[in-house]
């Protein structure tokens, strides 16, 4: 049901839905479970980070099997129970708000990849 994943998700609509006549854009942020910041999960640091400076939404998504820059497999198949499955946040705002948090994204970012695309924003009723 979409309605009910819309309401579970991290997205502030409200912010999303004055975005209609801006540039959106659709930030994703690919990492490792297994990458910290200071001591704890990275992908925790970077919501908090984007929260704190008002970013209309991000979620988080757990790979279920995958690979990145170092082309060894990641897998969550309980044969096999990996520690460093990848994690991609993707993240929701205008393209102003975007490249504002951009630079500091970056300095979190050690070991990942970072893209932006523009996107169209439709479906804002609730």
């Amino acid at each position: 049901n979409w309605s009910l994943f819309r309401k579970s998700s991290c997205i502030n609509y409200e912010l999303v839905a004055k975005m209609d006549d801006k540039q959106t854009v659709l930030l994703r942020i690919y990492i490792g479970e297994s990458d910290h910041i200071e001591g704890r999960p990275a992908y925790k640091e970077i919501v908090h980070f984007l929260k704190r400076n008002n970013v209309a939404g991000a979620t988080v998504l757990r790979g279920i099997y995958g690979y990145g820059k170092k082309s060894q497999l990641h897998s969550a198949s309980v044969l096999r129970l990996s520690t460093d499955l990848p994690i991609l946040i993707e993240v929701v705002d205008s393209e102003d708000k975007i490249q504002g948090v951009l630079p500091e994204i970056k300095t979190m970012v050690k070991d990942g990849l970072i893209t932006l695309e523009k996107i169209t924003v439709t479906g804002n009723e609730d």
